[in-house]
């Protein structure tokens, strides 16, 4: 079985992509300080006649398309910038399940188009500055002639299964008691089936097979795009790698040791549809 779990859709957002607006009228302004979203202190992120409205000095600004017919700008401030007295900054990822899964799937596109930006001022081989395209997203070398796109790292995400057991494991990094799936980035000439197969073996020395596509998400940590995937157990006793996994076991779905709360993440819908397959409705 692969696929999103119900309520759950490949296409989830009504946000249509584009570069230049096509009308005038109120905006959600996206500005960032860095990875931090400056938002109001008391009230969500609302649309703003202009972007002046911020109450900041404006470095960069870039327009993203439409959120169910709402013009979307991402801003870029200066890294010593103070927040207005009504604002504040807050770091993207702490607000990962703290605001609307549109705006906050937005504030992703908008935070990777601004460090894009930021980050690819000047060609990589010849040091020149670069200019932005007028027709297409990029940046370009006048003297190499080279286009500079937006980065995308995919990584993967699996969904190891063993029966009616899952993997899960916990990065030394993750708040205590709390345990995931396995995740890793895909190295250069290798495809993602074959880094599911690869990470799961480094981090745990365990063999799978039958790897099945489920479904991906944008994660903006910094640039990634999350390809998920389940897996079958094919042999090996775990032996957690000690640079990367505190901890690592199997799991029955009524047994689950705690993980991170919501519905927001892949890692998420891996579990829960682990879950909801074996009889278990996921909380």
């Amino acid at each position: 079985m692969s696929g999103y779990p119900a309520g759950v859709s490949p296409f989830p957002l009504p946000f249509v992509p584009a570069l230049r607006p096509s009308g005038s009228g109120p905006a959600l302004f996206f500005a960032f300080r860095q990875r931090e979203l400056l938002l109001p202190k008391d009230g969500p992120l609302a649309p703003l006649p202009r972007a002046e409205a911020l109450g900041v000095p404006l470095g960069a600004q870039h327009y993203l398309g439409a959120l169910e017919g709402v013009p979307c700008w991402a801003l870029s401030l200066a890294a010593d910038i103070e927040a207005p007295p009504v604002a504040e900054f807050c770091d993207l990822r702490m607000l990962f399940g703290r605001l609307p899964e549109p705006i906050h799937a937005v504030a992703g596109r908008a935070v990777q188009i601004v460090e894009w930006d930021r980050s690819h001022r000047f060609c990589g081989r010849c040091g020149s500055p670069t200019e932005p395209l007028e027709n297409e997203r990029a940046r370009s070398c006048p003297r190499c002639r080279i286009p500079l796109y937006p980065r995308l790292a995919p990584s993967m995400i699996v969904a190891v299964e063993r029966g009616d057991e899952i993997l899960l494991a916990r990065s030394p990094h993750f708040p205590p008691g709390i345990y995931s799936v396995l995740a890793g980035f895909v190295e250069a000439g290798e495809s993602v089936e074959e880094c599911v197969r690869r990470e799961v073996w480094e981090e745990t020395r365990i063999q799978v097979e039958d790897v099945r596509y489920f479904g991906s998400q944008p994660w903006p940590y910094p640039h990634s795009l999350m390809l998920g995937f389940q897996a079958r157990y094919a042999g090996g006793e775990i032996q957690p790698d000690a640079r990367e996994i505190e901890a690592a076991g199997w799991f029955s779905a009524e047994a689950m040791p705690g993980h991170f709360p919501g519905r927001f993440s892949i890692a998420q819908w891996l579990m829960r549809d682990f879950r909801q397959r074996h009889g278990v409705e996921a909380p």
